[in-house]
């Protein structure tokens, strides 16, 4: 999406008009334009000079967000606008002051007047000026407002200006009217027809509206100030030996540079010398520092707590993860959320709504025998208390503090409508590996065979598990490694695909794996001790040298210390959580029952984990929980994707929700967040639209013969001052709200049952298929299209990275069928 910075907007129907300009642009596929930030995410093929001329033909401004900022001051996000409202609001005030004494203090209060003031002419003559002088002060409502309806595109500052203006010259012509009074007494009289004050007074109260508007505005982008303000502005590199300080823009990719103690890192980079303590919690929101070591991974705008570190940089610029989370969180205010569409609908068309209504009042008014000043009086009170900006930043306010609030807990949200959708799912479902336990196995226990010690079955599994990188394996060798056993030579090593390893040692056959893969009996009381471990959720692997059994080793993935707890709170919050893994029923009940979750789901493939999500659908909103990279397909199908501990990878396509952490506990703050979000969303366009149904009628005097009920333009425009203060001053609230805690936490519902279909019930199968000639994403679109065109063929999750297609059926398809389609569209079927 290409960001744009749009000037020249004041309201929401500002917004409305830029947005369906840039749509009508050929090759724009969609557009949000945000108020709040004056930006404009595009999408599509567009030139950039087209979307500018599009936004210039409807009378406003636009240009690249990068070549914006690079135009206005160093802090883009800087609040220029308040010092500037605050300026003309002081000089109109002081006009204003002697105005309101002129025209309100002699005639109600009785108080005295310079000599030269003595008659009504004159009285009049020193409002009008004063009131011009008010007026200039305060131009650019009529310069915008004007504008905008000559363009048939009528704004806020239209109502406003159009509101000002008409009693402006209607009290030009009660004074020339005054001038024509036969006597003193009846050009007296017409001092009450006077409105320059009203005038005066509508431009300076709306101006106090824009200033606390503008003030309280500023504030919702403070969390992602404080992001920016994070990075280091300088590096110390090392170049031809010396050291040098240089600004951080200038260090490149490959450079080395150093940290001290108490200094922040400036760029991404791996540590080549020294170690350390770093504080990551600006970007991880994780306050205990984590040790760093070589070859560990640094991140800019971190603290070196301790040691003295030696780095290579390996991201700068715009490529840090500092850079990434930025990006990311004004990506999410530039988007627009579902609870925005009904507004901006209402926007499109509410102030030329408002300008009829307006125009009706005066005429019924004056039809029922009302003066002209009245009927006037009543239609100046209806443009000026109407306020489609309370409507238009209802729901931006809201997700730009909201979206500050996450990234300060390293919880970050890509999209709005992904902020807004995450509140309302029903079911989680969890990836048990790195997700619920930590995704490193240990050793659990050693149960070696009779005559055999624990050492020498160790040994001898490190022997054969050292060749491989399955995950079970590495555990094997780290604990052999920690008890300094060495490996000896094997020879024709093979991976028995989905049963263990098998090699020659000595001239015999060396096998590890699951029970049939040894040929152990199930009466065997080491099968037996297996069994039991089973049940506890460790995975037991047996190891045989030649006709003899060795022993026994659990291996088992433990538990993150908050996950159960996590898991109780998402429970407690009225969401059926359920988990998927590829292991045993056994194991993974044990490892369920442990966590604490509703349901289980056992012996998953990668590739079948999105045909789970999609029969979850039908429960609920689906909010899918895993590491972002075998879970990929699963986290695209899901109502919302949440990537969990992606650390540096912030980008992370497939997921709505990136968690920075490996915490469980993030993923209901993160809910939780959502909810409160559309709480106050809900709250602000409550307000918005009840304040304009209730203001609107007050204005135009349809109480008046029923309860007597009479608006002042001045009350008028100091309600509508307000009425976009107070939205963006609720949203603020969020900035208080602990996503951490549940003393808030309101149930959905009763936690729903999550009933999934068997295998026989579904009467499907999956079946996967190994490729080779795969290079890219457009590989993988090409196999995935031809075999979903095969009648059978429900579903084919395709991975250029592992060549592989895992296909679900949901009748039997013959093998030549499907290895004749994918050699046709040009690649190789293995097997």
């Amino acid at each position: 999406m290409k960001q744009y910075t749009v000037t020249g907007m004041s309201c929401a129907a500002c917004a409305a008009r830029v947005e369906k300009a840039v749509k009508a642009v050929p090759g724009v596929d969609d557009c949000a334009v945000n108020l709040l930030t004056h930006s404009m995410g595009v999408d599509g093929t567009a030139s950039e000079a087209d979307v500018i001329r599009a936004v210039e033909d409807a009378g406003y401004g636009a240009a690249p967000k990068g070549q914006a900022a690079a135009v206005q001051a160093d802090d883009p996000l800087q609040d220029r606008e308040t010092p500037r409202l605050l300026r003309r609001l002081l000089v109109s005030l002081g006009f204003l002051l002697v105005l309101l004494y002129i025209s309100m203090g002699h005639t109600m209060f009785g108080l005295p007047l310079p000599a030269f003031l003595e008659t009504p002419l004159a009285i009049g003559l020193s409002e009008l000026l004063l009131t011009a002088i008010v007026m200039v002060i305060h131009q650019r409502f009529f310069i915008s407002g004007f504008r905008a309806l000559f363009h048939r595109a009528p704004n806020m500052d239209t109502l406003v200006s159009l509101g000002a203006a008409a009693a402006f010259v209607y009290s030009v012509y009660t004074l020339f009217t005054m001038t024509a009074a036969s006597n003193a007494e009846a050009a007296h009289s017409l001092l009450h027809e006077l409105y320059f004050e009203s005038a005066a007074m509508i431009l300076t109260l709306i101006t106090v509206g824009k200033l606390l508007e503008s003030r309280a505005k500023g504030k919702t982008t403070d969390a992602l100030k404080s992001l920016m303000r994070l990075a280091p502005q300088t590096a110390t590199v090392i170049k031809n030996g010396r050291e040098q300080t240089v600004p951080v823009t200038a260090v490149r990719e490959g450079d080395v540079f150093l940290v001290r103690p108490g200094e922040s890192i400036p760029v991404d980079g791996v540590v080549t010398d020294g170690g350390s303590a770093v504080d990551e919690a600006a970007l991880t929101g994780e306050s205990i520092p984590v040790d760093k070591a070589v070859g560990d991974d640094v991140f800019a705008a971190t603290i070196n707590r301790s040691g003295f570190l030696t780095c290579r940089a390996t991201r700068v610029g715009e490529d840090t993860t500092l850079s990434q989370i930025i990006r990311m969180v004004s990506d999410a205010a530039a988007t627009k959320a579902p609870a925005a569409k009904l507004a901006d609908k209402v926007s499109a068309v509410f102030v030329p709504v408002v300008m009829a209504i307006a125009i009706v009042t005066a005429i019924v008014w004056l039809i029922a025998g009302q003066s002209v000043g009245f009927a006037l009086a009543r239609a100046i009170a209806v443009l000026v208390i109407s306020c489609p900006c309370a409507l238009g930043l209802a729901t931006p306010v809201a997700i730009m503090v909201s979206s500050g609030v996450g990234a300060k807990n390293g919880i970050l949200f890509k999209t709005a409508a992904a902020l807004e959708q995450a509140g309302k799912t029903a079911v989680v479902a969890l990836d048990k590996t790195g997700t619920i336990t930590k995704g490193q196995p240990q050793v659990t226990d050693l149960l070696p065979a009779e005559s055999v010690t624990e050492d020498e079955l160790l040994a001898i599994a490190y022997t054969l598990e050292c060749k491989s990188e399955h995950p079970l394996s590495l555990a094997i060798v780290r604990e052999a490694q920690a008890r300094e056993l060495s490996a000896e030579d094997v020879t024709d090593f093979e991976v028995l695909p989905g049963s263990g390893l098998r090699a020659i040692l000595g001239g015999e056959p060396l096998i590890g794996g699951n029970r049939e893969t040894v040929g152990m009996e199930e009466s065997d009381p080491l099968a037996m001790a297996a069994d039991a471990l089973a049940e506890q959720g460790k995975t037991p692997l047996f190891f045989r040298y030649g006709d003899r059994l060795l022993g026994v080793i659990a291996v088992a993935d433990t538990i993150k210390e908050d996950s159960p707890e996590a898991i109780a709170a998402l429970q407690k919050m009225g969401l059926a959580v359920v988990m998927l893994t590829g292991d045993n029923e056994k194991t993974a009940r044990a490892i369920g029952k442990t966590a604490g979750v509703d349901e289980v789901i056992a012996g998953v493939l990668p590739g079948d984990k999105e045909a789970v999500v999609r029969e979850l659908h039908d429960t609920g909103a689906v909010a899918m929980v895993g590491d972002g990279i075998n879970d990929a397909p699963a986290l695209t199908r899901a109502d919302t994707g949440i990537a969990i501990g992606a650390g540096v990878d912030v980008a992370i396509d497939a997921a709505d929700v990136v968690l920075m952490t490996s915490r469980l506990s993030d993923v209901p703050a993160a809910i939780r967040l959502s909810r409160a979000t559309l709480r106050n969303i809900r709250q602000n366009l409550f307000w918005a639209f009840f304040y304009n149904l209730i203001g609107i009628p007050l204005a135009a005097g349809v109480f008046i013969p029923l309860f007597g009920w009479q608006l002042s333009p001045m009350f008028g425009a100091a309600a509508m001052s307000l009425s976009s203060f107070c939205v963006v001053t609720n949203a603020l609230r969020l900035n208080f709200f602990d996503i951490y805690s549940a003393k808030h936490d309101q149930k959905r519902r009763s936690t729903p049952p999550v009933i999934l279909k068997t295998e026989k019930e579904t009467n499907t199968m999956t079946k996967t298929m190994y490729i080779e000639g795969m290079m890219c994403a457009h590989c993988e679109a090409r196999v995935k299209s031809v075999l979903e065109a095969i009648d059978g063929v429900e579903s084919a999750v395709v991975s250029h990275e592992s060549g592989t297609a895992t296909l679900t059926l949901s009748a039997p398809v013959d093998d030549a069928l499907l290895k004749k389609a994918v050699e046709d569209a040009g690649y190789v079927v293995k097997g």
